[in-house]
């Protein structure tokens, strides 16, 4: 197999690498969203559900890079269903405020369980060395600069 050629301060990565490195993050994928798959179907909701609960604090469409059409869709069912709680700004009514209510809390806790405590024993079990490393390459792997500078680097441990 031929190599991908990297800039001179790197070395250069086998495609194999690279292969096995996509297959990972499909295979990590899928286990990661699983189990909150698992109960946002009983909801009858989708991972676009998931995602707006887990971003309604911050800049939906911005962030998701979603239609407003599709977030109207999905938002919608979620305010319907008392998931989410909608409020007009107070400088301008245009502005739709939201907030998780405490259905909405409880379901969002529920479903970042199963994710926070795959990530930590996974973080646990690589060291500290192959987190700085994990995410110094999913930084590499987000394509917009305005995406990356939401990750400010992490303060120092304390020992």
């Amino acid at each position: 197999m031929s190599d991908i050629n990297f800039p001179a301060h790197s070395s250069a990565i086998d495609e194999e690498e690279v292969r096995q490195g996509i297959e990972l993050l499909f295979f990590a994928y899928r286990d990661f969203t699983a189990e909150p798959d698992a109960i946002l179907a009983r909801y009858g909701f989708g991972r676009a559900h998931h995602r707006v609960i887990h971003f309604v604090v911050g800049e939906l469409l911005t962030i998701l890079r979603i239609t407003k059409q599709s977030l109207s869709r999905v938002l919608g069912q979620l305010v319907r269903q008392n998931f989410i709680r909608q409020q007009p700004g107070s400088h301008d009514r245009r502005q739709r405020l939201l907030e998780l209510t405490p259905k909405g809390r409880a379901l969002e806790r529920r479903l970042s369980e199963p994710q926070r405590a795959r990530i930590a024993n996974a973080y646990r079990e690589a060291g500290p060395r192959s987190v700085e490393g994990f995410r110094e390459v999913m930084l590499r792997i987000i394509a917009g600069e305005d995406d990356r500078r939401r990750f400010a680097p992490l303060p120092p441990k304390k020992h």
